[in-house]
């Protein structure tokens, strides 16, 4: 499939600064990119350059297939209403304007409006109790997710979002962000400005700007990987025993913010949420399968073979399954004469080298 963002050689200047310096990078149809750096670095300019709202200096800038150096200002601004959805610090709404009169402002300048679908849109993000509220009759958390509604309304290509809890207090924050990962789970691709590393550690992959220059691009840490491991482990674990994977169960568990954890796991498909509960994917059950087994062969391999404490031997596993590759996985599978349950009676998923039973 082909990127939903291209970027090549991006330059931007303004007088004798250099806001972008040369920048490349591309973003896959349906992924989460955070674009971070300090102030003055670059960020802003290139989501504008992104959503039609400026132009390079030089350089070349694809999204959803069209090169936006070969539009015209109509093309410009078609392309602004028909491809992405923008969402930014400062709420932008139209003050005379009720919630879902500044949803089909939107609609307008796509040249069409319906309203039943803008009522649709304001349900989805939670404000059906606010349909014909004006700006100053909402909260800050409820402008933020008006201009969400506003963005989707025409189902872009790209969503671009500029800081956009920047102005929202700690639990409308959380709101928007989890309206940001539900719209990522169900395929959107999200390009998100932001300064704050908690948000940046949510998307798939962090670009970091600093003097206008692409500095570093990383995936998630090693950390979120272990904690992605931990929570599908342990939904392993509740299906074992006929139990359903609460969130409440699996914070006893050990998982300090499942909620956070789970949706950001529901971002990669590898669960599916619902209300107080998650449930694996066929993705997500593969993996916590394969965690499963090394966490148990690593168990079996400490009590057997260097006679460490049934007691101890969970805590040890924890840290080397992370460091067991496939094939070392079948090697002590072997070695171990492909036991069928670990020290603590559970069962030891089979692997490909082991006998059929």
């Amino acid at each position: 499939m082909p990127p939903a963002v291209h970027v090549e050689g991006l330059t931007k200047q303004f007088g004798n600064v250099r806001a972008l310096d040369g920048v490349s990078f591309e973003v896959a149809a349906g992924e989460w990119v955070a674009i971070m750096g300090p102030s003055g670095s670059g960020k802003t300019t290139l989501v504008n350059i992104l959503g039609g709202l400026d132009s390079p200096s030089a350089g070349r800038v694809w999204v959803g297939g069209a090169e936006m150096s070969q539009l015209d200002e109509s093309g410009l601004t078609r392309f602004r209403a028909e491809k992405v959805g923008f969402i930014f610090q400062q709420f932008h709404m139209v003050p005379y304007l009720t919630a879902v009169e500044n949803v089909m402002l939107a609609q307008y300048f796509h040249s069409m409006t319906d309203e039943k679908e803008a009522r649709r849109a304001l349900q989805r993000v939670g404000l059906g109790d606010r349909l014909d509220h004006r700006p100053s009759q909402l909260s800050g958390g409820e402008q933020q997710r008006v201009a969400v509604a506003r963005a989707l309304i025409n189902h872009p290509t790209l969503i671009l979002a500029d800081e956009p809890t920047g102005n929202l207090d700690e639990t409308n924050e959380e709101i928007v962000i989890q309206l940001f990962h539900e719209l990522h789970s169900e395929g959107h691709t999200i390009v998100m400005v932001t300064h704050d590393p908690s948000m940046g550690r949510r998307a798939d992959r962090r670009i970091q700007l600093a003097h206008g220059r692409l500095v570093q691009i990383t995936g998630p840490s090693q950390e979120d990987e272990d904690n992605f491991d931990h929570l599908l482990e342990q939904i392993w674990v509740c299906g074992e025993r006929n139990l359903p994977a609460s969130f409440e169960a699996l914070r006893i568990a050990g998982i300090a913010d499942p909620r956070r954890v789970a949706a950001r796991l529901a971002d990669r498909r590898a669960v599916i949420v619902r209300d107080s509960q998650v449930a694996l994917t066929p993705e997500g059950l593969t993996r916590a399968r394969d965690i499963v087994r090394r966490h148990r062969l690593a168990e079996r391999l400490f009590t057997d073979t260097f006679s460490i404490a049934t007691s101890e031997a969970d805590s040890h596993a924890c840290k080397f399954e992370h460091i067991i590759s496939p094939e070392l996985d079948q090697k002590i599978c072997t070695f171990l004469g492909h036991p069928a349950k670990c020290p603590h009676g559970s069962q030891i998923p089979p692997g490909p080298c082991c006998p059929p039973h």
